[in-house]
């Protein structure tokens, strides 16, 4: 909701609204990039690219419902008169229909409605409040910190000597001691152990010395330079002053580092294989797998998936060996290395050219590429509009996978009793023979439902010289009542009809009204009043109606009210 994408969709929306309130009911919007390119294209000439207008078609189809939705509750919230919408109406439609404040601005201006702007900034602010207090660095919020920085070492090692406690937190207040068993934030002098960031969760460990042990389940920045260590004090006791030896757990920093290495040459892949648009989004690295989000306006095929993995292990397999320079930033820009979108750079920088990749990044790697053993792209989605993610896995993780796949199909194989090579053609079979016995259920059900209504024809009762059947029908399908409905019509010739059945907790109602007795009483009529009865509701044609609710305590007492009703309506 931020940058450029944010600020070009807001326009593109305008624009759409005002197409729909000109009588526009189909996709217009996308289509006038060619107009556009006509007239601008010899200035901008990359407005020629195609992918322009798929991408503003699929804006404009999204946003097509959202702006639907979106103007019903609007249209609602604006029947009864008022001449300011609430805050909180705003908000929900910001917030859970996509429906933004400045389109709501625009649609109350011209009905001569103001907007409680304060409110909607109240609602968001409470919001982001919650979202705030719900995330990991809860515990950062309000650490005063004036010391010096913290000098980092992990870039060269997993263990450091004489780390000194600079300032301890306890529940966000500053302490000078803290007990066993007690959870605290330390602030040491030195450390190796690498604060979350660019993606790259914070390392775990421990802190030690002859009386004491805390143990890390998290390190996060404090300040830009600052290292805040959530620490567990395991035995002993901490003071400020006091000296520990740190150790980072070294399998986790290796599965993290393999991880985020690997997102680089995925990156670079990418690019390879869908086209120069991929920019990064956003990303989540740690021991277990790597999470990358990423620009692109559309699914990734299977065969894209394979490529990518293909061109990632293969720069694995060339075992190249990974280098990292730290250079003012001027100086950085001019070796081409990739530079994220949004992202806040210092003077000086770190470049990483792992395998073909060249990127700025601050966080921990492999040596050589080969180090990442293996890649493996478990899932691809979409989590926002015009954005894709990957989840993958390397090393261990990527064997692990591969072994649980193997094990299911072994496992699936086994169930069909055929070899794993020909356990796709048994399941297509299975499927097939399934539909046709589900075929052959649906016309058993059909005709035990037929059998049915010719029984309980006999059942019809004659109210006021109009023939009258209410009845319960057992062991029937829903979508077999109205079949049941058409054959009864047929027998009883002129009559109203009403079915129900219950089961699991539901009940469903059908009403059939033959055509000569529809100026009398209508099916809509008598639908509505049964499901009311039942809790719920229903409708249809004045012939025949359908609805539902909840399953009754007593039946009997619901048909009895039914003919009651159709009695009084009849009278």
């Amino acid at each position: 909701n931020e940058g450029r994408s944010y600020v070009l969709r807001r326009i593109a929306r305008r624009g759409m609204r005002h197409g729909f309130k000109l009588g526009a009911r189909s996709l217009f919007f996308n289509t006038l990039v060619k107009a556009v390119a006509k007239e601008m294209g010899q200035q901008y000439p990359e407005l020629s690219n195609p992918r322009i207008q798929e991408v503003l078609r699929q804006e404009e189809v999204r946003f097509s419902q959202t702006l639907a939705k979106g103007l019903e509750i609007l249209n609602e919230a604006l029947a009864n008169g008022e001449k300011l919408l609430s805050g909180d109406v705003a908000f929900k439609l910001h917030d859970t229909y996509g429906f933004p404040v400045d389109l709501t601005a625009d649609v109350c201006r011209e009905r001569g409605v103001a907007v409680d702007i304060e409110g909607f900034d109240a609602a968001m602010a409470k919001q982001r409040e919650l979202a705030r207090s719900q995330g990991k660095f809860k515990m950062a919020q309000g650490l005063d910190y004036a010391g010096a920085p913290t000098n980092f070492l992990g870039y060269e090692t997993l263990t450091v000597h004489g780390c000194k406690v600079e300032a301890i937190y306890k529940d966000g207040e500053i302490v000078d001691e803290a007990e066993s068993g007690d959870e605290v934030v330390v602030v040491f002098d030195k450390t190796p152990f690498y604060a979350e960031s660019g993606g790259q969760v914070g390392d775990q460990g421990q802190f030690k010395n002859k009386t004491t042990i805390l143990k890390v389940d998290d390190t996060f920045k404090i300040k830009a330079d600052v290292f805040g260590h959530m620490c567990y004090v395991a035995e002993g006791s901490v003071k400020l002053g006091d000296l520990f030896t740190a150790t980072v757990n070294e399998d986790i920093r290796a599965a993290t580092a393999r991880n985020h290495s690997v997102t680089h040459l995925m990156h670079k892949a990418l690019r390879e294989v869908l086209g120069s648009h991929v920019q990064q989004r956003g990303s989540m690295v740690n021991g277990e797998r790597t999470r990358f989000d990423f620009v692109h306006n559309g699914p990734m095929t299977e065969e894209q998936i394979f490529q990518v993995e293909d061109i990632v292990n293969k720069e694995i397999l060339r075992n190249t060996q990974t280098m990292t320079r730290v250079m003012p930033i001027d100086e950085a820009k001019k070796t081409e290395a990739v530079m994220l979108f949004g992202e806040k750079y210092g003077e000086v920088v770190r470049v990483l050219n792992i395998g073909s990749s060249c990127e700025f990044c601050g966080g921990t790697h492999v040596q050589r590429t080969g180090d990442i053993g293996m890649f493996k792209i478990v899932s691809e989605s979409a989590v926002a509009a015009g954005i894709r993610r990957i989840e993958a896995v390397t090393g261990m993780n990527a064997l692990r996978f591969t072994q649980t796949q193997e094990k299911l199909l072994e496992e699936v194989a086994a169930e069909f009793k055929a070899p794993v090579g020909e356990v796709l053609g048994k399941v297509h079979d299975t499927l097939a023979d399934v539909k046709a016995l589900e075929k052959e259920l649906a016309v058993l059900k059909t005709k035990l439902a037929q059998s049915a209504s010719a029984n309980v024809a006999s059942q019809a009762e004659e109210m006021n010289g109009t023939k009258v059947l209410v009845v319960e029908m057992k062991g029937v399908e829903t979508k077999a009542l109205r079949d049941s409905i058409d054959k009864l019509k047929d027998t009883l010739k002129s009559a109203i009809i009403v079915l129900l059945k219950s089961d699991e907790g539901k009940a469903s109602v059908a009403v059939g009204v033959t055509k000569d007795l529809v100026g009398k009483i209508k099916a809509g009529e008598v639908v509505a009043f049964t499901a009311a009865e039942l809790g719920g509701k229903g409708g249809g044609r004045p012939d025949f109606a359908q609805g539902g609710g909840n399953a009754p305590e007593n039946m009997g007492k619901v048909i009895a009210d039914v003919k009651k009703f159709i009695s009084e309506k009849l009278a």
